[in-house]
């Protein structure tokens, strides 16, 4: 992986909630280009709220968040769509349409007023296709697509909007642990191949730690952040669920249950 010093994402001093409401405060943390960052914690902890947070679906409480050097604020929501992508856990509204075609939505920020795809437009679609191994479904409805291969569908739609920074929310739910791995494979080589910065929410916290190249740990004091074995070697993970019924192997870099 090749890495820069520009950093995507830069987040200081972040709190995060809904009106005079605080979930979660104190967040800091920095993501270079060609990262993939999973973001980890227990239930209700903010991990959906932080993402929406960053994503610009709703309004921080105090903090700075900066995405490519600029304040996520001072964006239009035209040029937002073109530095930032998002894939939530809502099901798309749009099912009925073929997964070509929905894939072709990530193109809407650089289309003109008709929608008229250019050869550029076509040229990131087959891309998206061939990365998320799709050609063979592109005609397919959405609605006749399982569950794993509606999220890599998604995903491609992400991957075709071609921004700098894709922010995903529990892409693995749902899914087999064969399908979990795939999604999380492939958007480890879309973070390291096309030198994207890929930020997403997971219970997966174990493939997390053998995938990811940045973990954030909401655990609502300090949100550790840093390499996954920095954080098993700093006992980050033996804290995050209460000791006497789950423990934190730092060996295996699993949870064990106590019997």
């Amino acid at each position: 992986m090749v890495k820069t010093e520009k950093n995507i994402l830069s987040i200081a001093d972040l709190s995060i909630g809904y009106g005079s409401k605080t979930i979660a405060q104190n967040i800091n943390f920095d993501l270079e280009a060609g990262m993939l960052c999973g973001i980890v914690g227990i239930n209700g902890i903010g991990k959906s709220t932080l993402l929406r947070t960053l994503g610009g679906f709703q309004a921080k409480l105090s903090g700075t968040i900066l995405l490519n050097d600029e304040p996520l604020e001072k964006y239009t929501s035209t040029a937002l769509s073109k530095e930032l992508s998002v894939v939530l856990t809502e099901q798309p509204a749009s099912k009925n349409l073929t997964v070509q075609e929905l894939i072709a939505l990530g193109r809407q920020p650089y289309t003109n007023w008709l929608g008229t795809l250019t050869q550029e437009d076509k040229q990131q679609i087959q891309t998206s296709l061939d990365s998320f191994l799709l050609n063979d479904l592109r005609n397919n409805k959405c609605h006749e697509l399982s569950d794993g291969q509606l999220q890599r569908v998604l995903v491609a739609r992400a991957m075709a909007q071609d921004t700098s920074l894709i922010l995903l929310d529990e892409p693995t739910t749902h899914l087999d642990l064969y399908h979990k791995v795939q999604i999380l494979k492939m958007l480890q080589a879309l973070a390291h191949d096309k030198q994207k910065t890929i930020l997403f929410t997971t219970h997966e916290i174990e493939l997390a730690i053998q995938l990811c190249d940045r973990i954030l740990i909401l655990d609502g004091k300090n949100h550790p952040f840093g390499d996954p074995c920095q954080l098993i070697e700093e006992k980050h993970f033996d804290k995050l669920f209460p000791s006497e019924m789950v423990q934190f192997d730092a060996k295996t870099g699993s949870f064990k249950v106590n019997k």
